[in-house]
């Protein structure tokens, strides 16, 4: 690959996907790209770029995917799901007493692990939202990703990462050497292909949105951009959760973080002009026995 094929590349996944390579990755667009390549019957990258120059707009999304970094397991990181469970979501249920409903939406979702997550947490709380209209919207660039999602068939790999147990043999079947997220849980999440640097405001309004370990890949103007379009389709009381090497602060002044709560994030009142959302209190910690 030549130095302009891939200041082509660099610039192309920029425009389509916000995917933001510095000049010292051109290692990991060969590794990627290369069997693309090779599987299209093109002799290299060159040889794509061309064809992608020249308007092949299937091998152009197959680029963008090949591209997109797909890492995830089940309750990643637990600490979001444990604020889902023990104060999000409580918070919420008090504030929505009258309607009840909540939206919840997982952008960049991958193979599905975060927003069945989400959907095994809710389940979880049993009869506390009895009665109660779940909605949860699973977002991704990637098409043949969200087919996985929508089939919720995962390994023997992917279910040992993060999930617990008693959790796999509640909501799962096992169905020879894969196993099967059962029909109820799938139906709780509803999967659209998005592109985050389009606009989404076609979503509607969220209570709670997850957008983990994406923006990472993108540059500043970028994530600005993205927020500031979040922070429009939240709810005033609402509550964003970002991944754990993430943050607002220096991006955007849309969002304030949530004092003692790493990683969520709230609506700037002084931008909103309302309070920030009521969440229920952290649960007591247990000191350790001495």
């Amino acid at each position: 690959m030549t130095p302009a094929d891939y200041d082509y590349l660099r610039k192309f996944l920029k425009e389509r996907s916000g995917l933001d390579l510095s000049p010292d990755k051109q290692y990991l667009v060969e590794s990627r790209l290369l069997p693309l390549a090779r599987k299209a019957g093109l002799a290299g990258i060159p040889d794509l770029v061309v064809k992608i120059r020249n308007g092949d707009g299937r091998l152009a999304t197959d680029v963008v995917e090949a591209m997109t970094t797909n890492e995830t397991f089940f309750f990643r990181d637990k600490i979001p799901f444990d604020h889902l469970r023990d104060s999000i979501v409580p918070g919420l249920i008090q504030a929505r007493a009258a309607r009840k409903s909540l939206r919840i939406w997982s952008a960049a979702s991958s193979t599905g692990q975060e927003p069945y997550s989400i959907a095994m947490c809710l389940k979880e709380m049993g009869a506390a939202l009895a009665g109660w209209r779940i909605e949860i919207v699973a977002t991704d660039l990637s098409q043949e990703v969200l087919e996985k999602c929508k089939a919720g068939v995962y390994s023997q790999f992917e279910v040992q990462r993060g999930l617990p147990i008693q959790l796999l043999m509640k909501y799962f079947t096992q169905a020879s050497d894969v196993w099967q997220l059962n029909a109820d849980v799938r139906a709780m999440v509803q999967f659209r292909q998005l592109n985050l640097l389009q606009d989404f405001s076609h979503l509607g309004t969220f209570d709670v949105i997850f957008c983990r370990n994406v923006l990472i890949y993108f540059d500043q103007d970028t994530k600005a951009m993205i927020f500031e379009r979040m922070a429009k389709g939240l709810e005033a009381d609402g509550t964003l959760l970002l991944g754990a090497a993430e943050s607002v602060v220096g991006i955007t002044d849309a969002f304030r973080p949530v004092s003692d709560r790493r990683g969520l994030y709230q609506l700037n009142p002084a931008r909103s002009g309302r309070p920030m959302g009521g969440l229920m209190p952290q649960p007591p910690k247990i000191a350790a026995a001495r």
